[in-house]
């Protein structure tokens, strides 16, 4: 017996829940789910939901909660609590309250939501409880069928490379088959898991960061049946927006996501139905959040009543360039956070009006960990604002990840503003452009899935490293990093690699750390969607 049906067979026996579905898996879907252990990392655990070793299921919950309590417990004996979250998402709920009651079991004090909540509430309850840990239940913006399990530290960062490595050597320890779990109601009434709510304090400090004065701006809505389907109108009715025009179809959470199948804001298809209700309302604006409500995406209507898509890179920029005209208490020295995928023109703006701007790696956790660095050396208040490309954005250290609140907030706020000088976002946009110049750019994914796609990913980027490209599109590359082996620059280790042309133009190739996908960052510095194409085709060669 190989190691597959070894492991199919011990489930079937052992699995009581999900007998059904294992007795009906044919050959090819046994081999994709437990040809392997679902992988933990600085992201956590995503996966497809189901029965396996490569699924997301209670048994693969149960047995990182568990590696996570042994973590926890060998470094502090006594008196250890953590966070818990939740959104939308199908078995959302119940994996919430498996993790709750199996910390309970381990002695550990559990804070969680009664209700779903966005991942940066869920970053805020870890440092508003004084938590050792928090734990969301999301996969973000990922299809249906989808769930996960992001791990955050007592900073309310999700974890980094070294802490991930220590959980995951306890992880590894642990039969899944033999951990425990507290009775949920139970432990309840024992103290043991306890019913949190900050909305208050984590709404107070979302309108800390505050920036403009004008709300005379129509605004359509759509949480995309996530998390936000409560919290962003509550802020949006508090700070005085009152014009809001919720997506009906759109407004209760769904983990079924039935008007989009892939409910990402980075998508225009995402936020068609939102687009369309603006065009009938005359909506000044359209925001959508992700279903755990840490990604905004949006639209703006413009002088001839078309709506214009603003990319994530664009967002960014306008809000570095809005807030720092706009704020009346900006720190003396103030810095700018970015990854190294985001738009090179969110550092020229930010260092025109004298900000610090530093580069990360992808992902918001080393974003989180500049703040942490800034905190230690006494000097938080210089972060006014990090992002990523990917339509992630934070004003302030109140939380250490992504907020699509604050960023809703901010966006209103900003189209308000503009609207008052007779101006659309599209009109402020363009006026940076002709100021500073233009990046075109585009993110690509190249899909990979099960065993064999998983093989070819390896080989296709062992292939780049052996014969990187030489030029961009005709324009010779002055720089390549391949930031798993570089020593130039202060960051981690990562499995990137990026390609610079003597004109600007950029490649940057990297494997997803949540999705069996290869992403590919365009940038051309001339040229527009003629030259991106160009530079994709070139890039397809190696795929």
């Amino acid at each position: 017996m190989d190691l597959i049906e070894s492991k199919y067979a011990e489930w079937l026996s052992r699995a009581v829940e999900y007998h059904a579905e294992l007795a009906a898996m044919d050959a090819e879907t046994k081999k994709d789910a437990f040809y392997k252990d679902l992988e933990f990392g600085t992201a956590g655990l995503r996966g497809v939901l189901g029965a396996g070793t490569n699924r997301l299921n209670l048994y693969t919950i149960g047995g990182v909660t568990q590696g996570l309590a042994d973590y926890l417990l060998s470094r502090k004996a006594k008196g250890a609590k953590v966070a818990i979250s939740y959104d939308s998402r199908n078995f959302s709920t119940e994996f919430a309250r498996h993790a709750a009651a199996v910390l309970a079991q381990n002695g550990i004090t559990v804070y969680i939501t009664k209700e779903l909540k966005p991942t940066p509430y869920l970053s805020f309850l870890v440092r508003h409880m004084g938590c050792d840990a928090g734990v969301m239940i999301t996969a973000s913006h990922n299809p249906a069928k989808f769930n996960g399990y992001k791990v955050y530290g007592a900073d309310g960062c999700q974890v980094t490379d070294g802490a991930a490595a220590d959980i995951l050597g306890f992880i590894q320890k642990v039969n899944i088959f033999d951990v425990k779990a507290a009775d949920f109601d139970g432990a309840v009434k024992a103290g043991n898991i306890v019913f949190a709510d900050v909305t208050c304090e984590y709404l107070n400090s979302v309108y800390a960061r505050s920036v403009g004065k004008n709300r005379d701006v129509s605004i359509v809505y759509t949480p995309l049946n996530g998390t936000g389907c409560k919290i962003v109108p509550q802020m949006f009715g508090e700070r005085g927006f009152s014009n809001v025009i919720i997506v009906p179809e759109q407004a209760q959470p769904n983990g079924d996501f039935p008007t989009t199948p892939y409910p990402n804001p980075e998508k225009a298809e995402a936020l068609k139905l939102a687009i369309e209700l603006a065009k009938q309302e005359k909506a000044d604006i359209v925001i959508g959040t992700d279903p755990d409500a840490d990604r905004i995406g949006a639209a703006v209507r413009l002088q001839d009543g078309e709506y214009r898509l603003i990319s994530g890179n664009e967002m960014g920029v306008l809000l570095i360039d809005y807030i720092f005209s706009h704020s009346k208490d900006l720190p003396k020295k103030p810095v700018v956070v970015k990854t190294i995928v985001t738009t090179d023109l969110a550092a020229r703006v930010a260092e025109d009006y004298g900000a610090e701007v530093k580069e990360v790696l992808t992902g918001f956790k080393y974003i989180g960990e500049v703040i942490k660095n800034l905190e230690k050396n006494g000097e938080g208040d210089r972060f006014v604002f990090g992002y990523e490309e990917s339509y992630g954005y934070l004003s302030g250290t109140y939380v250490r990840d992504k907020d699509a609140v604050v960023a809703s907030m901010l966006v209103a706020e900003m189209a308000a503003d503009y609207k008052a000088h007779g101006k659309t976002l599209g009109d402020v946009l363009d006026g940076i452009y002709a100021k500073y110049g233009r990046y075109y750019h585009r993110t690509v994914s190249f899909t990979y899935e099960g065993v064999s796609g998983a093989q070819r990913m390896k080989e296709v980027l062992s292939g780049i490293r052996k014969t990187p490209p030489t030029d961009i599109d005709g324009s010779k590359v002055v720089k390549a990093i391949d930031y798993s082996t570089q020593t130039e620059f202060d960051l981690p280790k990562s499995d990137v690699l990026s390609y610079k042309a003597e004109d600007g133009s950029k490649l940057i190739i990297r494997p997803s750390g949540t999705e069996p996908l290869i992403k590919v960052y365009i940038t051309a510095a001339t040229g527009g969607s003629r030259r991106i194409d160009a530079i994709l085709n070139q890039a397809k060669k190696f795929m």
